[in-house]
């Protein structure tokens, strides 16, 4: 298959970096979460556009070589797992839907968690920007190291974006972590918390490079509410 790339291939560009064992398995991580991440967005990206075509789900997983309810399981949520938005706060909601313009404006066809790092920074007055503001990372810096990764687009991205599987998982971890610091609702900070948890996408490495680790983060966001935990957050 044309431009798949081969494990030699991936090998000589861990190996360009360092000729140092412990940083070349950093880089090799690296570049699996960005294949990872790759992967899901172009598997979901043409699934939608076969449930747009209206084929079904038996159909779709015939052409997967998995069962209809394989197909379904993978890129459908069960109902008691579905992330419901009731208790995300309007700043929140906000956020998700810039993530889909952030993915846009970079000519990106997938909702990935760089891109939802990245809608964070869009109101200067929700509590996750301010966060970001106080540990010094900026979004020239974090937009720098996603173009790096996965340069812009060159066709203007039409329809609807998907969220890829790691973004699902980002929500739920974005509900949790709500609910491990005792609040009854789900704001920007909690979403920015998400994005340590589970899966190691690019945003999780892309703040980590630039200095803010999951405890800073989660210390920050505890000091700034302190004084309003009863109120609405971010």
């Amino acid at each position: 298959m044309a431009d798949v790339p081969t494990l030699d291939s991936l090998l000589r560009s861990v190996r360009t970096r360092s000729d140092e064992a412990l940083v070349q398995l950093e880089v090799a991580s690296q570049l699996a979460a960005e294949l990872g991440d790759l992967g899901d967005a172009l598997l979901n990206h043409f699934v939608d556009q076969c449930r747009r075509a209206g084929h079904s789900w038996a159909q779709i997983g015939e052409h997967l070589g998995v069962t209809r309810q394989a197909a379904q399981q993978r890129f459908v949520p069960a109902p008691g797992q579905a992330v419901t938005f009731e208790r995300f706060t309007m700043r929140a909601r906000t956020a998700l839907e810039q993530s889909a313009e952030a993915a846009r404006r970079l000519g990106h066809g997938y909702v990935g968690t760089e891109h939802v790092l990245l809608a964070l920074f869009e109101d200067e007055e929700a509590l996750a920007r301010k966060v970001l503001d106080r540990l010094g990372v900026d979004r020239a810096a974090v937009e720098g190291l996603l173009v790096a990764r996965i340069p812009r687009g060159k066709a203007p991205v039409e329809g609807h974006l998907s969220f890829t599987p790691r973004v699902g998982k980002v929500l739920e971890e974005t509900v949790n972590a709500s609910l491990d610091l005792g609040h009854n609702y789900v704001g920007t900070e909690h979403i920015l918390l998400g994005l340590y948890r589970g899966q190691d996408g690019l945003a999780k490495q892309f703040l980590e490079q630039l200095g803010a680790s999951r405890e800073q983060v989660r210390d920050v966001v505890v000091e700034m509410l302190s004084g309003y935990i009863a109120g609405r957050g971010g």
